[in-house]
């Protein structure tokens, strides 16, 4: 096996803090009475016909094997005791921000990853601490004693590291990785605990006899390569404790766009229009994880001879639900002068012009 050094720089001092089961842990702090039941932020699907899939849910809740992405129904069948809530975005957005205020007195350099997580780089900060884990202990007393809310916090030199240790010991823990320490605790790990290695990827490795992060430290890093291309190649490096990844305090996402490629053509409006819908839905979920509204909405359409059209508006108010998503982009396709007999190859849907969120949404 080729062997060449590995550079591995362990010089700073990052913190992952993730929110505990934030949407269900801020309806119960509102609502006392539903401290100790299991809370599933979801529509009943009682009351929707079966539809509806769960955002978060309660630690109670997941005892029933409850998880988020999971169908209402599921949920419901797993454990029809439970509490359902519709979301209340608007809540959470407002809580995010006071939790993102906390983070700001200890420094500048935040990353939020969504809604409910961010990365921290404490290297420099603000109380001109040389302790990262005095600075996570702080965030986490701060965040109880102000928002009556727990979270997990991870302390390593990277970001990978640092994700990887604030879900070691949910909820409400401290994990520290120090630099001496990271190749033996990552040899110790299921390779499914890899953040980034999905439903796909897991058998793959597991075909390749890849069970644990000693496994992926002891592989041969071309033979991954070539198996799994640039990714193979990081996840040779993660294993190693090695992330070259920096806290970008300032990252600005242009545009929000999901499209698809139909292998069966669409030759029918109404069918244009009800994919048009899904990618809607699609790019909402997007907008709402980032805490992003726009206000110019464009569609793509491509037909079957790969000549391709877009056509955008311009919103008077910034948008960011599907509802509205899918209203605008029907309007902007009942515009074109649609040719059923080409067959619509490709479809897609892009929100850009960002604005501040409003503190005016309610997402049911």
């Amino acid at each position: 096996m080729l062997s060449f050094p590995l550079i591995n720089d362990t010089s700073r001092k990052i913190l992952h803090i993730d929110m505990d089961a934030f949407f269900a842990s801020v309806e119960v702090r509102d609502n006392p009475a539903l401290k100790g039941k299991p809370v599933v932020i979801a529509k009943s699907p009682l009351q929707t016909g079966g539809r509806g899939v769960v955002s978060t849910c309660s630690y109670e809740a997941r005892s029933f094997g409850i998880h988020s992405a999971m169908s209402a129904q599921e949920a419901y069948e797993k454990c029809p005791q439970a509490v359902f809530i519709p979301g209340n975005y608007e809540k959470y957005t407002a809580v995010s921000k006071q939790v993102q205020e906390i983070f700001l007195r200890y420094t500048d350099q935040v990353e939020r990853a969504s809604i409910d997580e961010a990365y921290l780089d404490v290297t420099e900060n603000k109380i001109h601490s040389s302790s990262a884990i005095k600075i996570a202990k702080l965030i986490q007393h701060d965040i109880f004693v102000e928002l009556n809310l727990t979270c997990s916090a991870g302390v390593s030199y990277n970001k990978f590291l640092a994700k990887i240790a604030s879900d070691y010991q949910k909820p409400h823990g401290l994990t520290v990785i120090m630099p001496e320490d990271a190749k033996t605790f990552l040899a110790e790990l299921p390779v499914g605990k890899f953040h980034g290695v999905g439903k796909a990827t897991l058998p793959k490795l597991n075909d390749m006899g890849i069970m644990t992060g000693k496994d992926l430290q002891e592989a041969d890093p071309l033979v991954l390569a070539e198996r799994f291309g640039v990714y193979g190649w990081e996840l040779y490096l993660k294993a190693n404790g090695i992330h070259q990844s920096q806290v970008k305090s300032t990252r600005e996402r242009k545009s929000v766009s999901k499209e698809r490629t139909y292998g069966k053509l669409l030759y029918f409006q109404d069918d244009v229009k009800g994919e048009l819908d899904k990618l809607s839905e699609k790019v909402s979920d997007v907008l709402k994880k980032y805490d992003l509204k726009g206000h110019v909405i464009t569609i793509k359409l491509r037909y079957s001879d790969f000549s391709t059209f877009t056509k955008r508006t311009t919103k008077s108010e910034n948008i960011w639900e599907k509802e509205a998503l899918s209203e605008t982009a029907r309007q902007i396709f009942e515009e074109i002068d649609f040719d059923e007999k080409r067959g619509v190859r490709l479809l897609g849907l892009t929100v850009s012009d960002f604005g501040p969120i409003e503190a005016s949404l309610d997402i049911q």
